[in-house]
């Protein structure tokens, strides 16, 4: 992944050096295993973990492994043939009984699980952000949409509320995934144990915060890399969906909302008064690409017999590239929703830009508790939207001329449908619900 695009934590997790010290350390700590279950003596092994603790800088080098490579074309071959040459004879005794695909999954999986990790602190950064901002506007009224168009009276903060409460499925679903992906698979050529012991793999898996693959034929099955990537994606479409919203809110016809625009920032090249969702764009972008690695990890789920590698090079551009993205767009749609400026004016401006025809429901629904039949109560209400919002006149006086709307409510009962406190009741039952503290009013 381009730096541009990326976090040093996150992206380090993925670095070939950062690979080839998990491929040491799973290397060692299946022989620890073997040594201390008295299938290897213990001395070498001894031996060959204070060699590789010395040696750990020279170990870990990709470029000379890679160079190996070149030759072997294998890249596990490769490592094994470079620590055998750094640590000397002792490194007969690692490999004993695994197949490359043992290493490589596990790898992996310790991989995902630290970055699973990063990605649930980044999720909570989100959440704490949404809190704080839902908190802030819980009573600023605004207009809801629906279709593009004007609806019914919310608050910014209800808005809020709903993206903080996906997000919070968000962290489920990745908490779900994370484990379903912490799976260690150290059984050998086609997963049978024929010439590893059991008990090596639960002792690895423990060592690394992992769970043993109860069927790993020769890999770890896909569908548990599948529904990872999935999981991101699903988060990633929450991003969009909250960047999406901010770029509509942003649009100069609007004006209810402003990504922060710092000194010395620039807009346009061409155009000086220019000030864009240029944050809310990017993370739009970047949501695409990450959703673009679920078909390939679908597909990698049907390999052939107990292991292929078709699903080889997809992994190693879809999974380092989804949790790089992932990091990267979570952490910049904090700073963005922590920095947004709400234009409450504005918002307020826009909503009576329909002269009442928000409240057009409530008119509708004491007509028809007022005995008039649902159809021609809508007929009613509908015809004088029509010429409230053509007319730009105000809805309310429309209807109170009206001689329908005469014989069944009075003006007093009519003026108070148009009572703005009546949309928001709820707002503090809802924040009950996405928050907690049962709160039942505003």
């Amino acid at each position: 992944m381009i730096p541009r695009y990326s976090r040093p934590a996150m992206a380090g997790l993925f670095e070939p050096a950062a690979k080839l010290e998990i491929w040491l350390d799973v290397e060692l700590a299946v022989a620890e295993a073997m040594a201390q279950l008295d299938l290897l003596p213990r001395q070498p092994i001894a031996v060959l973990r204070q060699r590789a603790d010395a040696e750990r800088r020279r170990l870990i080098d990709p470029v000379r492994v890679e160079e190996i490579e070149r030759t072997t074309r294998h890249d596990v071959i490769a490592f094994l043939t470079h620590v055998e040459a750094v640590v000397g004879e002792e490194a007969r005794f690692l490999h004993l009984g695994m197949t490359s695909s043992d290493l490589l999954d596990t790898t992996l999986a310790i991989q995902l699980t630290q970055a699973s990790d990063l990605l649930l602190a980044d999720v909570d950064a989100v959440l704490e952000v949404l809190r704080r901002r839902a908190h802030e506007q819980k009573d600023t009224v605004c207009i809801g949409r629906s279709h593009g168009i004007h609806a019914e009276p919310t608050t910014f903060g209800v808005k809020l509320a709903g993206h903080f409460a996906e997000f919070e499925r968000c962290r489920r679903r990745l908490e779900v995934a994370r484990a379903e992906i912490a799976t260690c698979a150290m059984s050998g050529a086609v997963g049978t144990f024929a010439n590893i012991d059991p008990r090596v793999e639960a002792m690895v898996a423990a060592r690394f915060g992992l769970v043993p693959e109860p069927v790993s034929t020769q890999v770890i099955p896909r569908d548990r890399h599948a529904a990872f990537v999935c999981a991101l994606a699903v988060t990633a479409a929450a991003i969009e969906r909250l960047a999406v919203e901010v770029r509509h809110l942003q649009r100069t016809e609007v004006g209810e909302v402003e990504e922060a625009f710092g000194k010395g920032q620039k807009g346009s090249s061409a155009m000086p008064h220019k000030r864009n969702p240029v944050l809310s764009e990017n993370l739009t972008g970047l949501s695409r690409l990450i959703r673009a690695q679920v078909a390939p990890s679908l597909e990698n789920v049907s390999l052939w017999h107990e292991r292929d590698i078709s699903h080889s090079s997809v992994e190693r551009i879809a999974l380092p590239e989804a949790c790089i993205l992932l990091d990267f767009a979570l952490a910049r749609l904090a700073d963005m929703m922590a920095g947004l400026v709400v234009f409450a004016d504005r918002m307020r401006e826009n909503l009576e830009r329909t002269h009442g025809l928000v409240h057009s429901q409530r008119v509708l629904l004491a007509l028809t508790a007022a005995g008039l039949p649902r159809q021609e109560a809508y007929e009613v209400v509908q015809r004088q939207a029509m010429r409230a919002w053509s007319e730009r006149q105000p809805l309310q006086g429309l209807l109170a001329e009206d001689a329908t709307v005469q014989q069944h409510l009075g003006p007093g009962a009519l003026a108070a449908l148009f009572d703005l406190g009546y949309h928001t009741a709820q707002v503090g039952l809802i924040f009950g619900r996405v928050f907690g503290g049962g709160s039942t009013s505003a």
